[in-house]
């Protein structure tokens, strides 16, 4: 990507001094190197506000209870986790932050929800079903209210930001659907994967080493 970019700046200084507008060229670098300082101030207050809102969520229960209000529908959606594991909430969370626009958040609520999927998968070596199935999900980013986007809207000036609500809910719902039912389908092809025979014998020595009284192992070390 830094090489398209790149690659696109020289090409605008060549025409630019080619066709002997090398001043509109300059002037429209520092004018896009201006705006992009005042978008991204724009983006300071939005995006603290709402994170500080997941924030205040999680400590005071919110998520752990929206974990429960969708349980139903993660169960289904992923029915090869155990219904108490961290990832529930953690894909909660993920949901709740594409759903308000906030793609910055959602990225290491993303992550942190494969690691806890992954701590889950018995083939080590390969996605489960349900890390394709939530990787499906936050790349099609439903987003209810956009927040992100409308503050890129009012840093650059737009008149009616809050016009992209209803198109980017119907398209973002499309997707997401779109993207669950063509995992469901796809998963009819690739079935859960069994664990390698040499994983298994390692997760069946933990299994040993954490039950083991005082946490020592069969040797006793």
């Amino acid at each position: 990507m830094n090489y398209i970019f790149y690659f696109l700046i020289v090409i605008s200084i060549v025409f630019g001094a080619v066709n002997g507008r090398l001043a509109e060229v300059t002037n429209s670098i520092l004018t896009g190197a201006e705006l992009s300082v005042k978008v991204a101030f724009s983006l300071i207050g939005i995006m603290a506000f709402w994170l500080g809102m997941m924030k205040i969520a999680e400590k005071c229960g919110l998520v752990q209870i929206f974990a429960r209000i969708i349980k139903p529908v993660t169960k289904r959606l992923f029915n090869e986790i155990p219904e108490e594991s961290p990832a529930i909430g953690d894909i909660a969370m993920n949901f709740s932050a594409n759903a308000l626009g906030l793609t910055n958040a959602a990225t290491p609520i993303g992550i942190k929800a494969m690691e806890e999927l992954q701590k889950e998968n018995l083939d080590k070596t390969s996605a489960s079903n349900s890390m394709c199935t939530l990787l499906a999900m936050n790349t099609a980013g439903f987003q209810l209210i956009p927040a992100t986007v409308l503050a890129v809207l009012i840093g650059i000036g737009y008149k009616n930001p809050t016009e992209i609500i209803a198109p980017t809910l119907l398209v973002t719902t499309i997707a997401f659907v779109s993207a669950i039912i063509l995992a469901k389908i796809f998963q009819k092809f690739w079935p859960a994967q069994t664990p390698h025979p040499l994983q298994e014998t390692e997760r069946f020595y933990e299994q040993m080493e954490n039950t083991a009284p005082g946490g020592k192992t069969c040797s006793g070390k």
